[in-house]
C-alpha cells in the first residue's frame, strides 16, 4: 500500500496538521484569534457575575452564563427549566443591569443548559 494511502499515515498527518494549527493559534498572542476568544470569555464572565448580583442567591447559582448578541439580545442560560422560568420573571431588571455604556440590550431570552446536571 502506498504510504499516502496508509490509514495510520493519514491519521498521523492529520494530527500533526492539527498540532501545527493549534501552535499557530497559541502563538498568535493577544492580537490573534485566541486573544479575541479569551477577551470574549472574560466579557461574558463579567456580565454573568454582574447579573448574578441582581438575583437572589439561590437563583443566582442557577444562572450559568450570560451573553449579549450583536443584535442586542441578552441570552441567559439557566441550569433547569424551573430556574429558567424564575429568571424570565427577572428579565426586565436583568436587561437594565446588563445595559452599561457599551452594551445595548433590546430583548432577553432565557435558555436551559443542555446536559446540565
Amino acid at each position: 500500500m502506498p504510504v499516502a494511502r496508509n490509514p495510520l499515515f493519514c491519521k498521523l498527518r492529520h494530527t500533526s496538521m492539527s498540532i501545527i494549527r493549534l501552535d499557530k493559534l497559541l502563538k498568535s498572542g493577544s492580537d490573534g484569534n485566541l486573544g479575541k476568544v479569551i477577551r470574549r470569555a472574560q466579557e461574558m464572565d463579567q456580565l454573568t457575575t454582574r447579573l448574578r448580583a441582581e438575583l437572589e442567591p439561590d437563583t443566582a447559582e442557577s444562572l450559568l452564563a450570560a451573553n449579549v448578541r450583536g443584535n442586542g439580545e441578552l441570552v441567559l442560560v439557566a441550569s433547569t427549566s424551573a430556574w429558567a422560568a424564575k429568571i424570565r420573571f427577572e428579565g426586565e431588571r436583568l436587561m437594565q443591569a446588563a445595559s452599561d455604556g457599551d452594551i445595548r440590550v433590546t430583548s432577553c431570552r432565557v435558555r436551559v443548559a443542555t446536559g446540565a446536571g
